[in-house]
């Protein structure tokens, strides 16, 4: 283990908990109204015509065919992203990749699983998906909305990624029952949320995941989106009520596919607690796994090492007999 204990920060990026204790840490109980909330969304976006659309990509790479896609999601908003296809192997199955709050710019083409269609998606607001006036820059971009439970805008993110996985569908129609997600950060926290209710994902991957444990998320110093809303909630207290709905931690809860999660011991922009609450969340199951790292967001001396494992790991989890 090489855990960080020299950082430029004003806080303690392990907030001094062990990992047993990080281990012990549990997901929120969910408020009145959690499931029909979610439920009712995902049959919204489940009714949307996305009506996906290819174009060839100025990007290239040897393994992949690289396309542009573009669907609508809901509120009529246009995603763009990427599909990589892969040119030589057998397709086997689909992944949905959701990115950082960073966005996106390319497809990742490092990532692990080769025999896949890939779909990268930009969600709402974010890189080539801009959607004024949502802003793209992550310290608005959280905020949106925040006080409109029915609109905040990190719903219609989590709606962007089930029209994905439909828009995926209509292309790839053969892949029912082998659709994968594999987000990190940002990614991963939408990942938790939108998991539960949509059964045609058959397993999940989330890397430092954010919107964990919303009641400590709002209380531990931050480099990450989280601090805005904190700063925001001092004097919109209501906005508790909007959060305790997009708790990713009690979402997980409700998982039954399997997951892998890598979660961290020391990260400046998704505090460890709340990554943990994510994946301490998720019901007992020999088909689960948590991966733990030394640090998120943050360079370490062992950083590639741990992440050729879990590349590895990975790998393995997506593979389809």
């Amino acid at each position: 283990m090489s855990i960080p204990t020299v950082h430029p920060f004003a806080f303690d990026p392990t907030y001094g908990l062990s990992l047993e204790e990080l281990l012990a840490l549990k997901a929120p109980q969910a408020p009145a109204g959690f499931d029909a909330f979610w439920q009712a969304r995902y049959a919204r976006a489940l009714a949307v015509q996305q009506a996906p659309r290819r174009r060839p990509s100025p990007l290239s790479h040897p393994d992949f065919r690289v396309e542009e896609l573009f669907y609508t999601s809901t509120d009529g908003v246009r995603i763009g992203g990427w599909i990589l296809t892969p040119a030589r192997e057998k397709v086997r199955r689909g992944i949905v990749v959701g990115h950082g709050y960073g966005g996106r710019e390319a497809p990742d083409f490092d990532f692990p699983v080769r025999d896949a269609v890939l779909v990268f998606p930009c969600f709402r607001g974010l890189s080539k998906s801009p959607h004024p006036p949502i802003s793209p820059q992550s310290h608005w971009h959280v905020l949106h909305d925040i006080d409109k439970p029915e609109k905040y805008v990190i719903g219609g993110c989590v709606e962007d990624l089930w029209i994905a996985v439909s828009a995926l569908l209509a292309l790839y129609p053969d892949l029912a029952g082998r659709i994968g997600y594999s987000g990190i950060s940002f990614g991963g926290g939408l990942g938790a949320l939108a998991m539960p209710f949509d059964p045609r994902i058959d397993r999940g991957f989330l890397e430092v995941p954010t919107f964990g444990n919303r009641p400590l998320w709002l209380t531990l110093p931050t480099t990450g989106s989280a601090a805005a809303v904190q700063i925001y909630r001092k004097r919109h207290p209501q906005v508790d009520a909007t959060l305790r709905l997009f708790d990713a931690a009690t979402a997980a809860t409700r998982i039954t596919a399997p997951m892998l999660v890598a979660v961290a011991r020391f990260d400046p922009a998704v505090a460890p607690p709340c990554q943990f609450s994510i994946a301490n969340a998720l019901p007992p199951s020999k088909f689960n796994e948590t991966f733990i790292l030394d640090a998120g967001h943050f360079d370490y001396p062992d950083s590639a090492a741990q992440h050729a494992l879990l590349s590895q790991k990975i790998r393995r989890f997506f593979e389809v007999p």
